[in-house]
């Protein structure tokens, strides 16, 4: 069984609605054998999340915690079906290590499928974007072999989300919608990324559902990418317009 050396969607106190600190997830991410670990909180739009100035200020905490790599971003609401996100460009490219966009129906007015599935296309053609989260809940309908195959083209990142296959999970028909998505992806040799969207420590690095999926629809491991931080740093980089950021961005961080 491949292990899992990251987990790159996760969120703290900060997000408002999760319960763990910084030092709580990473010392979480660690105890489950994780050598990265993302911390992605909310953007604006999400009642009570952290303010624009939570990411501006990012730039003071260690990327390495209980000797663990850590990168910092956040998970962006795309706000409509233009892919319009709840973040501005500037702020993306200057603060943020690693990058995720949604579809949340607390800030986006459910379309058609045509309307949702342009949503999710903008946003995969945004090079400020490096994945999409949770495209998987039947009460947002895309078309999912239009998606896969504009992460194709666009070297993005498509989620499988373990929280989204959780039964007290509120999206509707995740396994099934996601057996879709990676039959498609399988076929046209598009790689996934698995992350458990952790709101607290216990579900840092527990892929247990996700495994499970993987195994029920034989995907193969080569398209995973969480099998090496080397592997989504070039994934990532050939999706990505990349700019010198400083420091701080994980692209500049010493391989060790």
């Amino acid at each position: 069984m491949m292990e899992f050396k990251f987990d790159v969607h996760t969120h703290t106190i900060a997000s408002g609605h999760a319960y763990g600190t910084v030092h709580e997830m990473a010392q979480a991410a660690v105890d489950h054998g994780l050598e990265m670990l993302g911390i992605t909180e909310h953007a604006k739009g999400i009642p009570g999340t952290c303010d624009e100035i939570y990411f501006m200020n990012m730039r003071v905490i260690p990327r390495k915690i209980h000797g663990i790599k850590m990168l910092f971003g956040a998970e962006i609401n795309i706000l409509d079906e233009n892919g319009t996100l709840s973040m501005n460009s500037e702020l993306i490219e200057r603060c943020l290590d690693i990058r995720i966009a949604g579809i949340h129906d607390l800030c986006y007015t459910v379309g058609t499928t045509a309307q949702n599935t342009n949503a999710y296309v903008r946003a995969i053609e945004n090079p400020q974007i490096d994945i999409i989260s949770h495209p998987d809940d039947s009460r947002i309908p895309i078309d999912i072999e239009t998606i896969v195959d504009a992460a194709k083209e666009n070297h993005t990142l498509l989620e499988v989300n373990n929280s989204s296959l959780n039964p007290l999970s509120s999206r509707v028909n995740a396994w099934e919608n996601l057996r879709v998505m990676l039959a498609l992806c399988k076929e046209r040799n598009v790689p996934v990324i698995a992350n458990t969207d952790s709101h607290f420590t216990d579900a840092v690095g527990i892929f247990q559902h996700v495994k499970d999926l993987f195994k029920e629809t034989n995907f193969p491991e080569e398209l995973v990418v969480n099998r090496s931080i080397d592997l989504l740093r070039e994934q990532v980089k050939k999706h990505r317009i990349i700019r010198k950021i400083g420091k701080e961005s994980w692209f500049e961080l010493e391989e060790d």
